[in-house]
């Protein structure tokens, strides 16, 4: 308020004019209006200043000072009601953004390994209790691990059923590199190194068994419920001295029972054409039981490792017998789990995928 020793009352009421209009304002838009109206360019301390050019130099001072006294505590009122209403912005959001302390937290949820993550897990384990390592290597790959090493040349027609993705890159053959079609070629990496590390063996007529699965990520042209552009494989390679496809048949069905926990399955073998093997066979299983009762599921490709595929690996094939086969590890897992189209694996779709945890 303005004290007695304004020289009118004009001012105290100028004063009590300006508190009145700035308390009637709820917004900061509203005050700055009513400010205007008493401290701008035409507000009406501002026509009071203007009004003193008439006055002698002792009233100047005299009423100057009175004016100067209203101002600051229009001033002053203005700052209390910015002030006033800043609070009640800030306690209407903090209302508005309260949080109940008393409600039980957000937790996070439970996390858990992908599907495929599962079955390759599982598929590691099974072949480790059978006395097979488990070998992994690069996933882009020059043409001779590739195809070349595994009895493909270039210009082989059964290239085309392995279409792929190129990379800007040649070897020293002049081949492209590309991203491996199947972890078949660790077959040649695996068998070369442990040829080396046995060589005093070999030379001294021993012969170390090969037995090695490669789980991993492949690449081809494919897309469809069935095929993914990138999907999961695991090979097998298990080569000895007298390695026949007797073994194969029983390491197979062996793990097939160990993978879906069921001893009610049959397995059989149709002929077919791998260039790497020679006898080659498609495998097929079919449970008695459940859901897939009576339909014979094709789950793996197979054979008899071919003679020159064994040179390639720098092995005697008058000494080295055995069998390949490469499994899709999406494919175990869609018959393990129920699943009928293989791009929910990939869909990122929580709800799918929780269900598995």
């Amino acid at each position: 308020m303005i004290t007695d020793s304004l020289a009118s009352t004009d001012l105290a009421e100028l004063v009590r004019s300006a508190e009145a209009a700035f308390a009637r304002t709820d917004t900061p838009a509203d005050l700055e209006n009513a400010k205007a109206q008493f401290l701008g360019k035409s507000g009406r301390v501002t026509e009071l200043m203007k009004g003193m050019a008439q006055l002698s130099v002792d009233d100047k001072k005299t009423r100057g000072a009175a004016i100067n006294q209203a101002k600051q505590a229009i001033e002053a009122a203005l700052t209390a009601r910015r002030q006033a209403l800043a609070d009640a912005e800030l306690a209407r959001q903090l209302k508005a953004q309260a949080l109940d302390v008393t409600l039980p937290g957000r937790q996070r949820g439970t996390g858990g390994l992908h599907p495929v993550s599962l079955a390759w897990e599982r598929i590691e384990q099974i072949f480790g209790s059978m006395g097979f390592d488990v070998g992994d290597g690069p996933e882009v790959e020059n043409d001779w691990f590739n195809f070349t090493a595994l009895n493909n040349p270039p210009n082989h027609p059964a290239r085309s059923m392995q279409d792929t993705f190129y990379v800007d890159m040649q070897g020293e053959d002049g081949q492209p590199y590309c991203l491996r079609t199947h972890t078949s070629p660790m077959q040649i990496r695996y068998a070369t190194a442990h040829a080396r590390k046995h060589a005093a063996a070999l030379a001294a007529g021993e012969i170390p068994e090969v037995r090695v699965i490669v789980p991993g990520r492949t690449y081809r042209v494919d897309n469809d419920a069935t095929h993914s552009p990138m999907f999961h494989q695991v090979e097998g390679l298990w080569l000895g001295e007298n390695v026949s496809f007797k073994d194969l048949k029983v390491t197979y069905l062996n793990f097939c029972k160990a993978f879906f926990e069921t001893d009610d399955l049959i397995l059989r073998f149709r002929p077919s054409y791998f260039p790497f093997t020679e006898p080659s066979a498609e495998i097929d299983i079919q449970f008695r039981t459940g859901p897939l009762a009576g339909k014979w599921l094709e789950v793996s490709g197979s054979g008899q490792v071919h003679p020159q595929v064994v040179r390639n690996m720098g092995l005697d094939p008058e000494r080295f017998i055995g069998f390949a086969f490469g499994s899709g590890i999406d494919r175990l897992a869609m018959l393990r789990y129920g699943v009928n189209d293989l791009r929910q694996f990939f869909d990122g779709d929580i709800r799918f995928l929780s269900q598995f945890r």
